[in-house]
């Protein structure tokens, strides 16, 4: 907008008990600000950050520069959605910047990472048994169907796997595919194999060798996971398990009840920081 506009509104939220009683109440103060006034944004957040409780800021949309160093001095965990970047590089540089002049204070909270945690745990729990970690050593292709728009989400899963299991990314793609060594290099590279394919974010994820596959299939709309283990073409295992949802309430939800220092996510980062 051209002109200056501001408004403002305040609002009590109460959660009630299945009693009827007030459990929970909180204030929610909101500002929309168009036009030039818009700069005056830091000085109506700072107004309000008079409190020694955790602080939480939910930015949506992209990072822009230049990053204010008073704000970030503030901010204990900073959520964000890297789906919606244009420029992942661009916008991980901005953060990284902002987590700097805070002195590495500042948590990083993906939401697209929020997005993979019951796919992460179908996949690992896969892995609980110590009996079942020799296949590690024999993994040696992967498949991932993602959505369109969702190839990030896709990466960082993809990331994570490699991350946790010491992969190192080979010579880039090649015909489509991403190629991984392992740490201890025995000549059988792991092929990855990204699909985009209408569906839930993530709709499928496939990781196995000649003797096993390890499949978590998430249909489009369902609340549950189909995790089934077996040769490849056979189920000799099967189970259901919860199932992410995308919208941003249930995102946010996710991410504010666990919490943690997100070091698996920086890892992941960290593995496929060129790719993404």
């Amino acid at each position: 907008a051209k002109e200056n506009r501001v408004q403002a509104w305040l609002s009590a939220n109460c959660h009630v008990s299945k009693s009827g009683s007030k459990q929970i109440c909180s204030e929610q103060l909101s500002f929309l600000l168009e036009g030039p006034c818009a700069a005056l944004l830091p000085n109506i957040v700072f107004s309000h950050l008079d409190s020694d409780l955790p602080f939480s800021l939910w930015w949506q949309g992209e990072f822009y520069e230049p990053m204010d160093v008073q704000l970030w001095a503030w901010v204990d965990r900073v959520i964000y959605d890297s789906q919606v970047w244009k420029d992942f590089g661009a916008q991980m540089r901005l953060i990284e910047s902002a987590q700097a002049e805070a002195k590495q204070r500042i948590v990083l909270c993906d939401l697209n990472w929020t997005r993979l945690v019951h796919i992460r745990l179908a996949l690992a729990q896969f892995f609980d048994h110590p009996a079942a970690h020799h296949h590690f050593a024999k993994i040696d292709h992967a498949e991932i169907d993602h959505a369109p728009g969702y190839r990030s989400t896709a990466l960082l899963l993809t990331g994570w796997l490699a991350a946790q299991l010491q992969w190192k990314p080979a010579s880039g793609k090649q015909n489509g595919q991403l190629k991984f060594e392992r740490a201890q290099e025995d000549g059988k590279p792991i092929t990855f194999q990204l699909n985009e394919k209408a569906g839930e974010p993530i709709s499928r994820c496939v990781i196995g060798s000649s003797e096993r596959e390890f499949r978590v299939v998430h249909s489009m709309g369902s609340d549950l996971l189909n995790v089934t283990l077996g040769p490849p073409g056979e189920e000799q295992m099967h189970q259901r398990l919860p199932a992410s949802k995308n919208d941003a309430v249930s995102l946010i939800e996710e991410e504010l009840m666990r919490g943690g220092p997100h070091r698996v996510y920086l890892r992941a980062i960290n593995c496929m920081r060129d790719l993404l």
